[in-house]
């Protein structure tokens, strides 16, 4: 009896630890009307900020931050400049990390609506070639440093891998993953759960689902999926995108 006991026990442990892990809370700070931070955990947060728009209302807006050794990268501006120097300011004093780049995951005003503050600040932008030139013909402000499908960059000892792996919601979009925590920024590509098709005014939907099996591929142990809006989950979410846009 004792020795089936015991391993029942230890099973039972092992489950509710990662029933634990899988559903525990995040914190949330509320740093101003128009920006939350969200830590996941040691290096990685989510920062949301708003966009007003006309067909969908007020929408909530992520972007990531990956910190180590007292850097942060920042992968998608706040959606205004005003908002950017908030975020900036806060990384700085709480975190106690030198913003030393940011990446736009595509050209819309959710991913570098923000972008001249960080240039203000003397910081890196990076995009991929792609997004540079919508940018430009939109007369956005445009990221300094372009790449074509892949660009690794370090923060601190760690690495982040930004890569393009086929059209969706634009024709530009790049995903950001972030391996030591198994951290995927997916950005406007990939929606929360329960989320709706939104707006397809760039979009290529006929490939949207192959670019994100194409993703869900390339990181099966992925943990943390980050959506460009809504709640963050796992790998659900690249299921739930993949079956919303086949055909």
């Amino acid at each position: 009896m004792k020795n089936i006991s015991k391993p029942l026990f230890i099973l039972v442990v092992l489950l509710c630890m990662y029933s634990c892990k899988k559903n525990q809370t995040h914190e949330v700070i509320t740093v101003s009307e128009e920006l939350q931070i969200k830590k996941l955990n040691e290096h990685s947060y989510i920062h949301t900020s708003y966009l007003n728009t006309e067909s969908f209302g007020k929408v909530p807006c992520n972007g990531m931050i990956i910190i180590d050794n007292n850097e942060a990268l920042i992968f998608d501006t706040p959606t205004n400049d005003s908002v950017s120097e908030v975020l900036i300011n806060w990384v700085q004093k709480n975190l106690k990390c030198k913003v030393k780049g940011v990446v736009a995951t595509h050209f819309h005003d959710d991913c570098l609506g923000g972008l001249k503050e960080f240039h203000n600040r003397n910081i890196s932008s990076y995009a991929s070639n792609e997004t540079i030139r919508l940018a430009k013909n939109k007369n956005y402000t445009i990221p300094q440093n372009g790449f074509d499908t892949h660009l690794e960059l370090k923060v601190g000892k760690k690495k982040v891998f930004n890569t393009f792996y086929g059209e969706g919601h634009t024709s530009d979009n790049v995903i950001s993953y972030f391996p030591d925590e198994k951290v995927l920024f997916g950005g406007c590509l990939i929606k929360s759960k329960g989320a709706k098709k939104g707006y397809l005014g760039d979009a290529n939907v006929k490939e949207w689902s192959t670019t994100v099996s194409k993703i869900k591929e390339k990181y099966p142990k992925v943990e943390i999926v980050i959506p460009g809006h809504g709640a963050h989950g796992g790998q659900e979410l690249l299921e739930y995108t993949i079956s919303l846009f086949k055909a």
